[in-house]
């Protein structure tokens, strides 16, 4: 329901929205401008004294106003001709024009109602009202997203366009919920919405019937600051029954032109100041600060407006037509999807032709519309449900587990779960474990495990799937073909060879770093930006699934280096073991923000074994501020395995690495890395209570024992690898 909230206002209000906040910005400069550019009022001066100076360069003033900026404007007439100046308080004399500014005026126009009148005022109002829809269920989305409102400034991960919309959402949230929360009320003023609440001063009923009193003289007007001031106007000249009508930030007075002495006064009301103070937020008068900060909040809202259509966009794009689709009463084969994002609906497709070629019924649908008593012929019931959040369900998968949990007896229709996550992320699959369980509590059968997929991972999926096919009998390969990013050509400059006896079982690989263009210089795409840690999918020859591997560069090294070990029967890391110097590949580059190092000065704990090195040596060569960093190593054999080795003594002399720990799986005394964390238990414990952060990279076997060792190594602290995850200082990259 909060993301309908969120996302229907968003894409049928855009332009409205997006003109209202820029002409909102354009005029939150207005108030500043004329803050910076107003005589200033000495301190201590009072409204008897400007107003003396005045009538001495003005004798027929009228009328005098202090705008919420300090500037003070000044009307009069002059032989019958009307004359008005923006005044300098130290001498009353005129230094400006008054007229309007003609840019003000047509901007505070457009954006009041287009040039519409009362039907551009409504309009703009509904653009109002769709902008706090969209900010207060952002804010919830934002909060979900984050793992909780305490979590509101974590960092964030996934597609540029979903971190650029929710970094400018969260902090542009509270302004632009100020602003469009103030339009309304101000818009619903502007109609006799809203009660007036203001009250005058009963007029005067006995005046003194002379004129003339100085009004340097006038014990209300000397009592009275000049920075209280908001209008003073003159009595009609030659009218002995005409009075002053003195306002200010306080009330509304009226004093007797003959003796100076106040007649009536009315203060504010509370109301009154409550309008007021709305006027103020919404416009920037009297806060030019805050109006420009507010300003610049609007500035984001274009931004978010791109970004939420791209947002929008992928996820239709990720939705693929699936043909042949079966009517759930007649397939044999029931696959349900939860995914929020679109991407897991690929993933569906694939499994649906593979399942179908095999001469299988299959009906794909979303999980919302799970109802078991339509599947009349299924024999099996498969759940591809990713996570949204911290372990919310998708957008697809709204209502399922109230549905589920509501059946009064399971059908016989054996059930298989398959979770789709990030394992960087704390609730890595939760929303699926927690279907699971759900399922397993009701008395499913169970067709399969739970399993997972991470960061849609081919090879994860391609696995499960043969898993599958034997437990249906059938052959199934399942050859996932997401949708890959334009490929660039990498050579190959330098190997250096690594495994048993030396024999390339395993290899360094140095690329040349790719030309980028002015293009992507400029929007940081390809391989013009790029972090240690983050991914290369490299498609090999004879198929088009990408492989992923980790960088253990950045752009700043000048190269592009992977470490590779060879795989029986794997083809992408057969042909890269394969390579030679000037050889080449087509790769593309994937960001992987939520492993990066970073650029503080909080130690780091590196963990890895195998390749797993990779991205972890680039962390330590890119270490140029010599932040504490402590690096556990497992390998196969010393002699053959340590990759990096050479390198390794200078980075520690250089200060980029400050201890190595390594463990030897296959020599004389067997040791694996999550042996060598207890091993060295109080130093590990000590340094992650002082706030390091852990960063493993490597199979998920040892990623498992490494956890594993942490938490028992972290449990007299009160600590747990969970509560490290939920904070940002546990993070995985994990194959």
């Amino acid at each position: 329901m909060i993301r309908t909230l969120h996302r229907w206002p968003g894409l049928l209000a855009l332009a409205l929205v997006t003109i209202l906040s820029l002409s909102g910005a354009a005029l939150s400069v207005f108030p500043a401008v004329e803050r910076i550019t107003a005589p200033q009022v000495e301190t201590g001066l009072t409204v008897a004294t400007l107003a003396e100076r005045i009538q001495v360069v003005y004798p027929g003033v009228e009328q005098i106003r202090r705008s919420p900026s300090g500037r003070i404007t000044a009307y009069w007439f002059d032989q019958g001709a009307p004359g008005a100046a923006v005044i300098d308080p130290a001498t009353g004399a005129g230094v400006a024009s008054a007229d309007p500014n003609q840019a003000l005026r047509w901007l505070t126009n457009f954006h009041r109602s287009l040039f519409l009148g009362d039907g551009g005022r409504i309009a703009m109002a509904a653009g109002a009202a769709a902008m706090l829809v969209l900010w207060l269920s952002g804010a919830v989305l934002v909060a979900r997203r984050a793992g909780g409102w305490r979590h509101w400034f974590a960092p964030l991960r996934g597609p540029l366009a979903g971190r650029l919309h929710v970094e400018i959402a969260r902090i542009a949230v509270i302004g632009l919920v100020l602003s469009s929360t103030t339009a309304l009320w101000m818009t619903a003023s502007t109609f006799d919405l809203l009660p007036d609440g203001g009250v005058l001063p009963a007029d005067p009923t006995e005046v003194s019937g002379e004129i003339g009193f100085a009004l340097d003289q006038m014990a209300t007007l000397l009592q009275t600051p000049v920075a209280e001031l908001r209008e003073l106007s003159f009595p009609y000249p030659g009218d002995a029954t005409d009075v002053f009508t003195l306002k200010t930030d306080r009330g509304t007075g009226y004093l007797d032109q003959g003796t100076g002495a106040l007649m009536a006064w009315a203060d504010l009301t509370g109301w009154e100041r409550v309008s007021e103070t709305f006027y103020m937020l919404h416009t920037g008068q009297g806060a030019a600060t805050l109006g420009l900060v507010l300003g610049m909040m609007a500035l984001g809202v274009p931004a978010m407006g791109v970004t939420g259509v791209l947002i929008w966009l992928a996820g239709r794009r990720g939705r693929p037509r699936i043909r042949g689709n079966q009517p759930a009463g007649r397939a044999e084969t029931i696959i349900l999807v939860g995914s929020e994002g679109g991407s897991t609906w690929g993933f569906a497709a694939t499994l649906h032709a593979a399942l179908t070629a095999a001469g299988q019924g299959v009906h794909v649908g979303p999980m919302s519309g799970f109802a078991p008593e339509r599947y009349a012929r299924a024999e099996r019931i498969i759940l591809l449900a990713a996570t949204y959040g911290d372990g919310a369900a998708p957008a697809s998968a709204k209502g399922f587990l109230d549905r589920l949990t509501a059946c009064d007896q399971a059908p016989d229709i054996p059930l298989a779960v398959l979770g789709f996550g990030d394992r960087c992320f704390p609730a890595y699959c939760a929303f699926a474990k927690d279907v699971s369980t759900a399922a397993l509590t009701q008395g499913w059968p169970e067709l399969m495990p739970l399993d997972t997929i991470d960061r849609q991972s081919p090879q994860d999926f391609a696995r499960w799937g043969r898993a599958l096919g034997e437990v249906l009998g059938i052959s199934l390969e399942l050859s996932h073909q997401p949708v890959s990013p334009r490929t660039e050509t990498l050579t190959l400059v330098s190997r250096r060879n690594y495994g048993a006896e030396m024999q390339a079982g395993a290899a360094i690989l140095r690329f040349a770093l790719p030309r980028a263009t002015p293009w992507q210089r400029l929007t940081g795409t390809g391989f013009a930006r790029f972090q240690a840690g983050d991914l290369i999918g490299v498609l090999p020859q004879g198929s088009p699934m990408p492989r992923l591997y980790s960088l253990a560069s950045g752009r700043r090294d000048g190269f592009v280096e992977i470490v590779v070990r060879k795989h029986p029967g794997g083809l992408a890391s057969g042909q890269l073991t394969a390579l030679e110097p000037g050889d080449t590949v087509r790769a593309f580059l994937r960001r992987n923000p939520g492993f990066h190092a970073g650029r503080g000065r909080t130690p780091l704990i590196l963990i890895g074994a195998g390749t797993g090195i990779g991205p972890l040596a680039g962390f330590i060569r890119g270490n140029a501020r010599h932040r504490p960093v402590h690096l556990f190593f497992g390998m196969r054999h010393a002699d053959s395995d340590f990759f990096y080795g050479e390198e390794m003594p200078g980075w520690q002399a250089e200060g980029r690495l400050t201890r190595l720990v390594t463990a030897v799986s296959r020599g004389a005394r067997r040791s694996y890395v999550q042996d060598a964390l207890r091993a060295d238990a109080a130093q590990v414990a000590r340094l992650i209570c002082d706030g390091a952060r852990v960063m493993v990279c490597g199979g998920r076997d040892m990623a498992t024992g490494v956890s594993d060792a942490l938490a028992e190594i972290l449990a007299p602290a009160g600590l747990t690898p969970a509560v490290l995850k939920a904070e940002g200082r546990y993070v995985e990259d994990v194959y």
